[in-house]
Formats: C-alpha cells, structure tokens, sequence
C-alpha cells in the first residue's frame, strides 16, 4: 500500500519505480513503452507538489484488507518530509479543512496546528510556498462528495454562504496580519519559480532580494526605487 500511494507522482516525476510496482504496472496492462514516456519528459523542473491534508487521510490497515481511519498519527509534517525526500522538488500545503462544530472553536483549533506543521516543514529546510484552507465558503453536499443532491451545508469555509465570516475566518486573517512581514523575508523559498542556488547572483534573485528587504523595513520597492532614480 505504500509503494502504491507514491505511484501517480512517481510516474509524473519520472521516478523508477521498484520491481514489485513495474510488475503491477505490467500487469495492470502499462507497456514498456508507456512507462518509458513517463521516465523520459519528466516534469519536475515544472513543478510544486501540492499536499492535501485532512483528518480522514490517515488509515490503518487490516491484515484482510480492511482499512478505516485512524485520525492524525504522523501528521502533515511528517508525511510531507516523506514526500520532499522521495521528489526533492517545493511544497505547498494545497487543502485543509475541518468542520465548525458545537463548540464553534474546532476549525479554528485545526488551523493553528496544520499551521504550525507549515512551519515546522520551514524550519527544517523544505521548501514550502503556501498554504490554503478550503475553501473560501461553505460547501454544499460535501460530505458526499458531491454524489447526492441533499442540499445539506457542510461548514467548512473561511465564510458561510451568506457571507459572514466565520471564527477561522477571522483566525486566518490574524495569521496572515502577523506573519506577513516575517514570511517573505525569511522563507527558504521567496518567489515561484523557485530560485535556485545556481541563480543565486542573478538580477532576478537580487531584485527579490530587494523587496523582501524593503518589505521588513515597511517601505515599498517601487518607492525605493524611485527614491534612489531621483
């Protein structure tokens, strides 16, 4: 089951893959031929590997092939570390969500923790360059994946659909007021495409360089730089 979980992106990012998955490939009705494509215009280079992360992604399996969920084992930092060292291309945390619940607090407790795994990821090196909650407003039907037509509101949105903000509405709108001036500035990865050591000395790089620093500061670059034209 691991080595299946990895096999779509092994294949879009031109990865071998091990035997035991060539011979499920072969025998799942891939040619030779077709698995070579995948090794040959390999992607990466084009490429951020967007990680979902929700409370349902983590199963335990039976030894008879049952699964069910298991809740947060390892958590997104972790699994992410498991994908950056098998595809070493950026990250960005694509998908999270959790219910507003009786309380009224839940999603906003959620928030805060995938968002300390964000930072986590960026302490440790890797480069990761966003992170969503999804989505913007509440879902309908939802929790059938859209498959039936109950017209039930599932509460999952920054706001519901009469447009009020709801609570991780507001938690999300602090994160950004407090971690906008930090972020940019000392992120392992400031722009997408990502710049790489090769380009370090490069206009582009520089002229990044220059606007996280006068984003820190508080001045404008294009402020700066009509400053230092007159």
């Amino acid at each position: 089951m691991n080595s299946r979980r990895f096999l779509s992106l092994d294949l879009n990012y031109g990865r071998r893959v091990d035997s035991e998955m060539y011979e499920f490939l072969m025998d799942s009705g891939m040619t030779r031929e077709e698995y070579h494509f995948f090794l040959t215009y390999q992607l990466r280079q084009h490429c951020i590997m967007g990680n979902d992360y929700y409370l349902t992604n983590e199963h335990q399996i039976a030894p008879d092939g049952r699964t069910w969920t298991s809740g947060e084992i390892f958590g997104y930092a972790e699994i992410t570390r498991q994908y950056y060292e098998r595809y070493r291309i950026p990250i960005m945390y694509t998908e999270t969500n959790l219910a507003q619940g009786l309380k009224g607090d839940e999603a906003v407790v959620w928030l805060h923790k995938e968002w300390v795994n964000v930072l986590r990821i960026r302490n440790s090196g890797i480069p990761i360059v966003g992170f969503t909650w999804y989505s913007l407003t509440d879902q309908i039907d939802w929790d059938t994946a859209l498959c039936e037509e109950n017209r039930h509101v599932n509460p999952l949105g920054l706001y519901d659909l009469d447009r009020s903000i709801r609570p991780v509405g507001n938690a999300y709108q602090q994160l950004i007021q407090r971690w906008r001036r930090v972020l940019p500035t000392q992120s392992v990865c400031l722009t997408v495409p990502v710049i790489r050591p090769s380009q370090f000395e490069s206009a582009h790089t520089a002229s990044q360089v220059e606007k996280a620093r006068d984003l820190a500061q508080g001045t404008p670059t294009m402020q700066t730089i009509a400053g230092r034209a007159g």
